[in-house]
């Protein structure tokens, strides 16, 4: 949003002359300023044996500093983030490329009597973001920061509205504002209501029992110029969602659901099909048992501020969260994990942790822990409609949370965990994976991957701020780039230093056999 924009004119302008004037007090207030920064560099070499080419650029670093100042009050904040890619690594972000240098985060907030106005960039999030998430995960690349106006008013406990209205990030560049931003326009409403904190004398029994229920709706919508000439296309597209969450000392229960209009685009090749997405998890907890089950559904989920936007990395207004465990291994988390597929997918997963007791035949003097995950992924259930010229939705879905016939992914894990003595710890870890690398990373004419992973992890504690960790990987597999080993050591001197060293080695062949699926 820029002040060209006569109605970004009229909210701005008031808005921003209260933040001066609130930080212009600030001096007789005081305050604090903290901060961070990151530098991450590459140097490259061409190498024959895999025909790596280097790039002309020999070294390749990301660089980024935050600056934040919070009066002693609390009730104004402001900060800014310089950024410079001279150049950006090799690979980095996936989506809408960076290069040059500039300020491409900048923020002011003021937050008193319950309302919190920031005006420039913000990241928020409605429920689990079936209908909006902004937010940065800057080692990955993602970054859809906001820029424009957000409101939050908590006019009671338990009670919390949320309003914006902007812009999205895209990209990072030379420019004059340093900041690219989307082509649409987003705005958005949510309110949310905790049953038990904002109305307690109605739910009284439940206040003494730990019992308690979460509402949540949202309402989401982008606005884009139809300057297409073959179609009709809807200039303002938007997305509504529900969600509820109860729990108590024992059970955990969230269910949210979104429905989206319409909304042809390059990523499901401009149908006009509504989509949908249900999300459901349950956790089921003791002393020393823990179950987990959920599933989701996502229909034609794609959401972006810009319907031609150059790849799923970019303008993403929602996020669809997977239900694939998230693996820390080096192994497991780099070479094959899985995305969640936008446009059509049905997923299922449960988990079981178990404690076995001190003093148990199984968990011995000290105990031991166990965890078992499984989960899958799978086209939709659904049918084609080539012929149907009239409304162009393209497919129909069939059953809905009913999988299809192409399996996309599966992860079965097991880990054991158990302290061998006062000092040492050591966890041990097995991993098998379907991946259809087709369909997850887009490569087209590759084989599925079938994947063994073992890991042998130990924790040495010399004393209470020195300690080693090590880390022995191996994957192996008959497709692609055949096995792999990592070895990772890493030496803690607390509180403030560590120092770690990891290597990894591809070679081919299969020692293991037959992968299981």
């Amino acid at each position: 949003m820029t002040l060209r924009d006569p109605f970004a004119a009229r909210v701005c302008l008031p808005l921003c002359g209260l933040l001066y004037s609130t930080a212009s007090n600030a001096q007789l207030l005081g305050g604090e300023v903290h901060g961070n920064f990151s530098m991450d560099g590459q140097y490259y070499n061409a190498d024959e044996v895999i025909n790596a080419q280097k790039p002309p650029a020999t070294w390749g670093l990301n660089s980024w500093g935050n600056i934040n100042y919070t009066t002693s009050n609390g009730v104004f904040k402001a900060g800014m983030r310089f950024e410079a890619y001279e150049p950006s690594l090799l690979g980095y972000p996936a989506g809408q490329p960076y290069k040059g240098s500039g300020i491409g985060y900048r923020y002011a907030t003021f937050n008193k009597y319950g309302l919190e106005v920031t005006v420039g960039n913000f990241y928020e999030q409605f429920g689990q973001g079936l209908s909006f998430r902004s937010y940065e995960e800057r080692y990955l690349g993602v970054d859809n920061a906001m820029d424009g106006v957000r409101l939050k008013f908590t006019p009671d406990t338990g009670i919390v509205l949320k309003g914006f209205i902007g812009q999205q990030r895209f990209g990072f560049d030379n420019g004059a504002s340093k900041l690219s931003a989307g082509q649409g326009i987003v705005r958005g409403f949510d309110a949310e209501v905790s049953l038990v904190e904002a109305w307690p004398r109605f739910f009284p029994k439940w206040g003494e029992k730990g019992h308690n229920l979460v509402l949540g709706g949202s309402f989401v919508s982008k606005f884009q110029s139809d300057k297409n000439s073959q179609l009709v296309l809807p200039e303002n597209v938007g997305v509504w969602a529900g969600r509820l969450n109860y729990t108590n000392a024992k059970w955990n229960v969230y269910a949210e659901y979104a429905h989206k209009i319409n909304d042809p685009n390059l990523s499901n090749g401009f149908i006009y099909k509504d989509g949908q997405a249900l999300l459901v998890n349950t956790t089921y907890s003791v002393k020393g048992l823990g179950i987990s089950v959920g599933a989701h559904s996502y229909d034609n989920m794609v959401f972006q501020s810009d319907r031609t936007a150059p790849s799923l990395f970019d303008l993403n207004i929602n996020f669809l969260p997977t239900l694939a465990k998230q693996h820390t291994y080096n192994l497991a988390a780099t070479l094959y994990p899985y995305a969640t597929q936008p446009n059509g997918e049905v997923s299922y997963q449960g988990e079981v942790f178990y404690k076995f007791k001190k003093g148990s035949a199984i968990g011995g003097k000290r105990g031991m822990k166990l965890a078992v995950n499984w989960c899958g992924a799978w086209s939709l259930d659904s049918l084609r409609l080539p012929n149907d010229t009239v409304h162009l939705a393209g497919y129909r879905n069939n059953r809905f949370l009913h999988p299809g016939g192409r399996q996309y992914f599966q992860d079965l894990n097991v880990e054991l965990r158990k302290k061998l003595s006062d000092r040492f710890e050591l966890a041990l870890t097995w991993i098998n994976l379907f991946f259809d690398i087709a369909q997850v990373q887009g490569k087209p004419g590759h084989p599925t991957i079938y994947a063994n992973i073992a890991v042998a992890e130990g924790l040495y504690n010399f004393s209470e701020r020195n300690s080693v960790r090590f880390e022995v990987q191996h994957l192996n597999t008959r497709q692609e780039a055949g096995n792999w080993a990592t070895a990772v050591a890493e030496f803690t001197f607390s509180p403030r230093w560590f120092v770690a060293a990891m290597d990894q080695y591809n070679y081919r062949g299969s020692v293991c056999g037959e992968q299981v699926h």
